[in-house]
């Protein structure tokens, strides 16, 4: 009992205060896109999103009760089981799932299903833990690089089928913590710069201009080096490489799905089908601009009565809270992520064992994702795929699963003295 108490006293309640506060913000954000004046259901009814939303929240606990009191060491020891486990049902649900608009993205019996995709996120953080918990484990090193890659590109490859690439972005997101883990940073400089040729590729209309553009600035650079033959062939591959990238870039959006393709254009020509494809995130916009700077107030905003924006209880909800709370309620639920976000790196930072703090900043990886690119979405500086704001959007599959992924990290947090303890 005493050794409860202790680790009970250990528990992060910051971060324990940030998500319930984001839950219960996001659950009443949830009633007001579906609340209608005419009707006035109660926000506990269970005939609408806001009372379905409140039991996944009550389940949401119980889940946080069994991981709070499990011994912090059965996430450890079955991290790889758990992985397997997910990796075999990603495998059957194209097979057993119910497809929707041209994925199969869940299974289950009846109304009750839950997306694999997304528990396989804490469980795919959790086998890259154990994987690189061990001293010898150097990601410096190439061998020890494509385990970490195989570990993580597996789910991608198996949600990718489903197919579901907004899903699949997610786990590239645990590059971040390959970084804190030691990846050479010439890899990262190397990943921004082909995103940021992508984005002037397709901004861009004629690319040969910019591939023109590219390799006369690449050879300036050269030609104030040394003069030599190796120079030369190194200038010719880097030029010969680019240009055929560059044109690669067409031909792979042209394998995109057509709503795909359309996604990625209007991020760049947001008026290029305002009533067609481009309609969410315009609708979006005007709601979340229509705000000002307190909002319209709470259940009083035309933008969610209307049903101008689709979507809005789960992927587009965070223009509901800029047109009822405005800028400043938007701000708030900024700083309450970016507290959250900020908590779990000092937490991640004071583990005493590998194996936690791999899993910490796998942690952060993914909400911090989710965080940036869900708001970014909504105001048109991202294409739209789908990725739900964490513990805010409607949804069983994405409560529960962000839950069970923040609350292993703090149950593993709060036990960090009898880690030690093992250790020593």
């Amino acid at each position: 009992m005493k050794d409860t108490e202790v680790q009970i006293n250990r528990v992060d309640w910051i971060a324990v205060s940030i998500y319930f506060a984001l839950v219960m913000i996001g659950w009443f954000n949830i009633y007001a896109v579906v609340y209608d004046s005419q009707v006035e259901k109660s926000i506990f009814d269970l005939s609408i999103s806001s009372g379905k939303q409140l039991v996944w929240i009550g389940t949401a606990i119980g889940l946080i009760t069994l991981i709070m009191v499990a011994d912090y060491r059965f996430f450890e020891k079955l991290s790889l089981v758990i992985y397997l486990i997910f990796l075999l049902i990603l495998i059957v649900t194209p097979f057993l799932g119910k497809e929707v608009n041209g994925q199969i993205l869940s299974i289950g019996v009846g109304n009750f299903r839950i997306q694999p995709g997304e528990f396989a996120k804490f469980a795919t953080a959790l086998a890259l833990a154990k994987v690189m918990e061990r001293p010898t484990f150097d990601l410096s090193k190439r061998n020890y690089q494509l385990i970490a890659f195989g570990v993580l590109l597996i789910p991608v490859v198996l949600i990718l089928l489903q197919p579901d690439t907004g899903t699949a972005m997610v786990y590239l997101s645990l590059l971040i913590m390959f970084y804190r883990e030691g990846m050479p940073q010439w890899y990262y400089g190397l990943g921004i710069g082909a995103v940021g040729i992508t984005l002037l590729a397709l901004g861009i209309d004629n690319n040969l201009y910019l591939a023109a553009i590219i390799v006369l600035v690449v050879g300036g650079l050269i030609y104030l080096g040394k003069k030599s033959w190796q120079r030369i062939l190194v200038f010719s591959c880097i030029g010969i490489g680019l240009i055929a990238y560059i044109y690669s870039i067409d031909f792979v959006v042209s394998k995109l799905p057509p709503h795909q393709q359309n996604r990625v254009m209007v991020l760049f020509n947001p008026d290029l089908d305002p009533l067609g494809v481009g309609w969410n995130v315009t609708q979006s916009k005007i709601a979340i601009g229509s705000g000002g700077f307190f909002g319209k107030g709470y259940l009083e905003g035309t933008q969610t009565k209307f049903d101008f924006v689709p979507e809005q209880d789960t992927d587009f909800i965070f223009c509901t809270l800029g047109e009822e709370f405005g800028w400043f309620g938007s701000l708030v639920v900024i700083a309450l992520f970016s507290g959250l976000l900020y908590r779990l790196v000092i937490m991640a930072e004071r583990q005493k064992t590998r194996f936690s703090r791999i899993y910490g900043y796998g942690v952060i990886s993914i909400l911090f994702f989710h965080f940036i690119v869900n708001i970014s979405m909504t105001v048109g500086l991202f294409p739209v795929v789908g990725i739900p704001l964490p513990f805010f959007s409607y949804g069983g599959s994405s409560l529960w699963s962000f839950t069970i992924l923040l609350f292993i990290f703090i149950k593993l947090d709060s036990s960090r003295a009898t880690q030690l303890g093992r250790i020593n």
